[in-house]
């Protein structure tokens, strides 16, 4: 030993230093340089930034009342008064079209995010545990998924009445299955991994395993799932809106904007074209989003 250096001896094995730890930093930075490769999605961001900005300020945006009625100016076309026009009741179609932005973007997420935390849970309860316990959940998933999402959305808000708390309830409820299945798809390949072996051995806690070892493990799958089923419950929400089962009148959501606009395509066509445009520019850029952080979180897109 020289200056407090031990020398290794030939046929001794040195003892490692102390191991790194997991830099959660740079592993979020090689996936949003990953992102930006992508030019589709930042597009998609672009637009979807845009459309909670007005949805947010929505009343700083909008020049009128959207509920404000005017028979004097009713069925007008675009002009610098009224940028997109007006109803049949003299409404400016902008303002109503920007806070419609309110209820289709709430619908959406927060549907979403319900459906997501209930599916989730299931699929690790089910996935983890298996035996009786998987058969029961499964069979209640696939008895959700035998049902189209916009006939289960229908007939759940015909037994809860209309109001946004219920649509997010009907819209959540057929996409509860999908994230389930999913879910308990990776739990599956990765409750057999040796480090979750490991930590059985060590006396660890299921629970203790399923929140810190198998969900960190499957987030990206869940996320990307998550971002892409969004425009779904938008389209589901606004078909509720088009059939008359959204929020109720004057309050404005797309789906009724178009529904109203139908009596007169003809005459005034605005009325139901801008809310179709903005429906399918907020579902466009969700999937280009969705398509672009599904890449970013793909392990293998870091190997080209």
């Amino acid at each position: 030993m020289e200056n407090g250096v031990r020398e290794t001896l030939p046929n001794e094995t040195a003892i490692p230093g102390p191991l790194k730890r997991y830099d959660r930093g740079s592993e979020f930075r090689r996936i949003w340089k990953r992102f930006k490769r992508n030019r589709g999605a930042f597009v998609g961001l672009a637009i979807l930034v845009i459309f909670f900005l007005l949805a947010i300020f929505a009343n700083v945006f909008a020049p009128y009342d959207p509920k404000e009625q005017n028979a004097l100016s009713a069925l007008q076309p675009p002009s610098k008064e009224h940028l997109l026009g007006t109803d049949n009741f003299g409404r400016d179609v902008f303002s109503r079209l920007i806070y419609g932005s309110r209820a289709s973007l709430s619908v959406g997420f927060g549907a979403v995010l319900f459906s997501m935390i209930v599916g989730v849970t299931l699929g690790l309860i089910a996935g983890y545990y298996g035996g009786m316990i998987e058969t029961i959940i499964m069979r209640i998933v696939d008895g959700l998924l035998s049902f189209p999402a916009l006939i289960l959305a229908i007939a759940l808000m015909a037994i809860l009445g209309l109001g946004l708390q219920n649509i997010m309830i009907a819209v959540a409820v057929g996409f509860i299955g999908h994230f389930a299945r999913v879910t308990r798809g990776d739990v599956l390949n990765i409750k057999e991994e040796t480090y979750i072996e490991a930590a059985r051995l060590m006396g660890v806690s299921n629970t203790r395993i399923i929140l810190s070892h198998v969900l960190p493990n499957i987030l990206s799958p869940i996320i990307v799932q998550a971002v892409l089923r969004v425009s779904a419950a938008i389209l589901t929400e606004s078909s509720l809106s088009f059939l008359g089962l959204g929020l109720p009148p004057p309050t404005p959501t797309w789906g009724f904007m178009i529904a109203e606009g139908r009596g007169f395509i003809v005459m005034a066509p605005w009325i139901s074209t801008f809310p179709g445009l903005e429906l399918f520019l907020v579902v466009f850029g969700l999937n280009l989003f969705g398509d672009g952080l599904r890449d970013a979180l793909d392990p293998r897109s870091a190997i080209s």
